[in-house]
């Protein structure tokens, strides 16, 4: 029989070294001691010529130049990386949409999923459609029931007729206990909380975290 059931939710010299210019870059500073050291030891017979020593002083200006930008481009990285962290951070409590309402049904023959319903259901259908928009399988909601369920469907549909890979659009409609008319969908889900990993935010979306990227809208 083909089934979609819904469930309850010592420390060396050459590492000192490395320490202090770990990637043995040239800075300004060292760019003018090189400078200043040429300068002192230069042939008084036959000293720098000004053209040399204007090209040098113009590289140091670019050098110094080059690590200011980066400087501030680092701090504006910073800026807008705390900037949507406090977004997601607000977004606790709203309603927040993948962008789609379809599920992937993989080789083993199985899809699980989870479906949103912000009213208790009274009663109403869960209908799953290919990717054509027929209606492969219908399933009936269990009365009593809200918040975030859990599903999971064997692939088949009416006849029990085992379904190709792909994807498959999942919606619902409903009767709340005030028996008036809900609609829902796969991907829509309120944000429960949010967490960070590498300063990354991660937003909680029925059980699982999915990286603030991933939601294209927030109501």
């Amino acid at each position: 029989m083909s089934t979609v059931t819904n469930t309850t939710n010592t420390t060396s010299a050459g590492a000192a070294g490395a320490a202090v210019n770990p990637g043995a870059k040239l800075d300004k500073d060292a760019f003018m001691k090189l400078l200043l050291v040429e300068l002192q030891f230069q042939d008084p017979t036959d000293p720098m010529d000004s053209d040399k020593m204007l090209t040098q002083t113009s590289q140091l200006a670019a050098l110094e130049t080059q690590e200011n930008t980066n400087l501030m481009m680092e701090k504006l990285a910073t800026q807008m990386g705390n900037s949507m962290n406090m977004y997601a951070v607000s977004a606790v409590g709203k309603m927040a949409s993948l962008g789609f309402n379809a599920v992937s049904l993989d080789a083993t023959g199985e899809a699980k999923f989870e479906v949103y319903f912000g009213k208790e259901i009274h009663s109403g259908q869960l209908f799953i459609k290919d990717s054509s928009g027929n209606l492969v399988r219908t399933v009936e909601l269990e009365a009593g029931k809200k918040g975030v369920l859990a599903f999971e469907w064997d692939g088949t549909n009416e006849s029990g007729e085992a379904m190709k890979e792909g994807y498959y659009s999942v919606t619902a409609e409903y009767l709340d206990t005030d028996l008036e008319q809900q609609t829902t969908q796969f991907g829509i889900y309120p944000v429960e909380s949010v967490r960070f990993e590498d300063g990354e935010a991660l937003i909680k979306l029925g059980s699982s975290y999915v990286p603030l990227e991933y939601v294209i809208e927030f109501f």
